[in-house]
């Protein structure tokens, strides 16, 4: 089986920041210019029954160094923490991109979505965690992504009862703003390097979230946690998912660290050591008939084999293609501007109920014991018929 071919790849990691590599120069951004009164994009509610809250953490790991930022300069990510929320009333919800990471991404287009108002979250600004223990999901974006990219499916999560952590990896996500008002960008690098310290990123993660559990504040500036978030995690139940090169990150992390119990790869080829160890636990595989990963992505056919678990791999059908596992499906046609986002063709309303509901069915059947009556992960649902089965036990 021959492998996807890297240039592809490499464009299909890249989401939105995509079209900047892809555009012939400042004449085609001209070409492709908003109109004056810009869009407003909006981004549909969580589907659950819990409000949602949200607050974001400036972690600081002392043991790595992080070269790009200079000599001495230790690694440093920005995450948010989204989950199910008590009292919401009153307060302001976060946006999906915080401020100076949204200049920094519509710098990209040459001034052709300064007019588009992205949207906002759904999530409250710091709103007190809902009561109870609730099993704890990480999430890594694509390669040139962000963080929020895939708050469809966090907020949906966090409203049926989990808690949500997504974590942007500087200098390998897209726009990573810190509190101090530093934006810092994508660079191009070896993917599995990437991969490597993206799963480092994701262990310090684990580390601090036990922190925040045993009631301490992660935080760098030790800004104000909302209250009773502490006591809102459950640890002993840790999954992880991601997009593109966030879901080679999610396996890597799940080959390596025992904490987490397992984990779902949206669309992304695997590196790392993870691809000939293989893993004990259950990964789910999920792709699109563009990619076909397990007959076209050599990552893919190396690791299926290797998977000595719960195995799955699963196809978001009806002309989907790499994007439209994240939330671009829906914010692209809303920009008002033809950009090259690898999207397909699939209904974005369908897509985001589909892989919404695809995510949520394999943590609860992980993490909660909770049977698939919808036979979503058979791929034999009939609500979600755009999920089709692939392979796997």
């Amino acid at each position: 089986m021959s492998a996807v071919r890297p240039p592809r790849r490499v464009l299909m990691a890249g989401g939105l920041a995509a079209f900047t590599a892809s555009v012939a120069g400042p004449s085609a951004l001209a070409a492709a210019a908003a109109p004056a009164a810009g869009p407003v994009v909006r981004l549909a509610g969580p589907t659950g029954p819990a409000p949602v809250g949200a607050v974001e953490l400036h972690l600081v790991d002392p043991t790595r160094t992080e070269p790009a930022a200079g000599p001495g300069r230790p690694r440093e990510l920005m995450v948010t923490v989204t989950y199910p929320a008590g009292d919401t009333q009153g307060r302001p919800v976060l946006p999906w991109l915080p401020p100076g990471a949204e200049r920094a991404l519509k710098a990209k287009f040459g001034g052709a979505l300064d007019a588009v108002v992205l949207p906002a979250t759904h999530s409250a600004d710091g709103a007190p965690a809902r009561c109870g223990r609730h099993p704890v999901v990480l999430y890594s974006p694509g390669y040139a992504a962000d963080r929020g990219f895939n708050t469809l499916v966090v907020e949906d999560l966090a409203s049926h009862g989990y808690v949500v952590v997504t974590v942007d990896h500087p200098y390998d996500s897209g726009e990573v703003e810190f509190p101090d008002g530093r934006v810092v960008l994508s660079r191009p690098g070896d993917p599995a390097e990437a991969v490597a310290v993206r799963a480092a990123d994701l262990r310090f993660v684990l580390d601090r979230l036990a922190e925040l559990a045993r009631g301490g504040n992660p935080d760098a500036g030790r800004r104000p946690l909302p209250r009773g978030l502490s006591r809102a995690l459950d640890l002993s139940r840790t999954g992880v998912f991601g997009h593109s090169r966030g879901g080679a990150a999610a396996a890597a992390l799940l080959g390596g660290d025992a904490r987490v119990r397992a984990g779902i790869n949206l669309d992304g080829s695997v590196h790392g050591p993870v691809v000939e160890r293989g893993l004990d636990r259950p990964f789910l595989l999920v792709d699109t008939a563009v990619h076909d990963g397990l007959r076209r992505d050599a990552t893919w056919s190396a690791l299926w084999p290797n998977l000595r678990g719960w195995r799955r791999c699963l196809r978001l059908g009806a002309g989907a293609d790499h994007n439209a596992f994240t939330d671009l499906v829906s914010v692209g046609p809303q920009l008002g501007v033809p950009l090259p986002l690898q999207l397909g063709t699939v209904p974005a309303d369908r897509a985001v109920a589909a892989v919404r509901a695809t995510v949520r069915a394999f943590f609860d059947a992980q993490l909660r014991g909770r049977p698939d009556t919808g036979r979503l992960l058979m791929g034999a649902s009939t609500r979600h018929p755009e999920i089709e089965f692939v392979a796997g036990r």
